[in-house]
């Protein structure tokens, strides 16, 4: 068996990386990020923030067949800078200004100015969405209760 060659890497990756962190980032965290800026970029609305419902599927045990588990809220904006750049988001909820405000991230973090907004907003958004994770994960882990069956000598096989 031979090894594959390794290419390079995909280039939309580092981008879905990001856009889940802003898809993930509450209104204030990402408000508080808009309004730290500066100078602020002016942008036009491709597709203005709308509130819609999306299906979402699940497998039984997780590797089952699927099946339509229910509908979820979702937002959805798309906008442009001046310079052509295009923002997308689709967050959960029914938050159009942080669906409109992820999207301006989006299309800024296209840019030159990507590694000073990965330190000082994509990366303490990470942070606190893993640190959430964690908790809930432990919160979780503490009600585990293991299942057992204990064989006994009188049954008959």
């Amino acid at each position: 068996m031979t090894a594959q060659p390794k290419g390079p890497a995909d280039p939309n990756a580092e981008r879905a990386r990001w856009m889940a962190v802003l898809a993930r980032a509450t209104r204030h965290e990402l408000e508080a990020a808009w309004q730290g800026l500066g100078a602020r970029p002016p942008y036009a609305f491709l597709r203005q923030p709308e509130i819609g419902l999306v299906m979402v599927r699940g497998r039984a045990g997780g590797t089952g067949s699927p099946f339509n588990f229910g509908e979820m809220t979702v937002t959805r904006c798309t906008v442009r800078l001046e310079d052509g750049r295009v923002g997308h988001c689709y967050a959960a909820g029914r938050d159009k200004r942080k669906a409109e405000l992820a999207a301006l991230f989006d299309a800024l973090m296209q840019g030159g100015e990507a590694a000073r907004l990965q330190e000082t907003v994509i990366a303490p958004i990470a942070r606190r969405v893993a640190e959430q994770r964690r908790r809930v994960s432990r919160k979780a882990a503490a009600t585990k209760v293991d299942f057992f069956t204990l064989v006994r000598g009188d049954n008959p096989q």
